[in-house]
């Protein structure tokens, strides 16, 4: 069976969580606004919105495995993250090219870009391997300077400070309140995106680096056939990450995304798959539906043992917000 099909039901998966966290962030904000002005009802803190809050997850995750639980400020950012670094483990990094709302918009930039420059550029091997040691080297001053070299006592202090409690309040006010520099960064970006595939993605981000280096472990991935494919360089080509698909067995990157342009655009039916452990090819609609229901049931795990909603109450933020 073509997997064709898989590109669009991955743009509509996409955008149906791009949607969702647009409405966990106006929940969030009028959540906000109603602490610092009032109004007539008080509407709920939506729990989710802490997936914005990586930092915090790894935080409480550091906090975790030195014996101080999951931290009750931010628990959901905890389940969150953990979530993630277990569908990395298993899917590959389908979080990057399924889910997450920044990957989605520079797809859709690149894309765009595209069409309108009929290519996107690539910059040379060289400055391309270089720049992307950026992303871990933001990783590794992230995880030492909190996972490791924060002691017990300093993380617990940190994760119950006024300042880590209201960090979601923060980043709202970052976007609401932009700098001139901030936004003359991000402007930079979204004009780099335009020509280049994903550079936030593929150079800067500290997330991605960590997914990639998780997703070498899992047992699923892009297999060729070599005696089916025709080595017509499509994969290549339509790859966001410029693996070289064509010349590989199986495709075991920190830079694949999971995202299955190289199977869906593939010209000789059955030269790539994605298999389990080489054996076992995934049907596309199987391996959606399982990027779904693993998001889904980490939530469901986070709220079913108690570690989903902030133990901060509303009259909590109220003091915080200096209300």
């Amino acid at each position: 069976m073509s997997a064709r099909y898989v590109q669009p039901l991955r743009i509509l998966i996409q955008f149906c969580f791009l949607a969702f966290m647009l409405w966990l962030g106006l929940r969030f904000y009028q959540f906000v606004q109603y602490l610092r002005v009032g109004g007539t009802s008080a509407p709920v803190r939506p729990d989710g919105v802490e997936g914005f809050l990586p930092i915090s997850g790894l935080l409480g995750l550091a906090g975790w495995l030195k014996g101080l639980g999951i931290n009750p400020v931010h628990p959901a950012a905890v389940v969150i993250f953990l979530t993630i670094l277990g569908v990395s483990l298993l899917l590959r990094r389908s979080f990057c090219s399924w889910v997450c709302p920044v990957a989605t918009i520079s797809e859709c930039s690149w894309k765009g870009g595209f069409k309108g420059l009929k290519r996107n550029l690539r910059l040379p091997r060289w400055l391309d391997v270089t720049l992307r040691g950026l992303k871990y080297l933001l990783m590794t001053f992230f995880i030492y300077s909190i996972a490791i070299a924060m002691p017990a006592e300093a993380l617990r202090d940190f994760i119950f400070s006024d300042y880590h409690k209201v960090a979601d309040v923060r980043l709202l006010d970052f976007f609401l309140n932009i700098s001139p520099t901030a936004l003359v960064i991000i402007l930079v970006l979204v004009a780099a995106s335009l020509i280049l595939r994903n550079p936030f993605c593929r150079y800067l981000c500290p997330y991605g680096a960590l997914l990639g280096l998780a997703a070498l472990l899992s047992p699923v991935r892009v297999t060729r056939d070599g005696g089916r494919c025709v080595s017509c360089g499509v994969c290549n080509q339509v790859c966001p990450t410029y693996i070289d698909v064509m010349h590989k067995q199986s495709v075991n990157s920190p830079e694949c995304i999971g995202c299955w342009r190289c199977v869906s655009h593939c010209r000789a039916e059955g030269a790539l798959s994605m298999r389990v452990v080489g054996r076992f090819v995934i049907p596309g609609i199987v391996f959606a539906v399982l990027v779904v229901l693993f998001f889904w049931g980490g939530t469901l795990a986070g709220k079913v043992t108690g570690h989903w909603r902030t133990a901060l109450d509303a009259a909590e933020y109220g003091r915080l917000l200096g209300r």
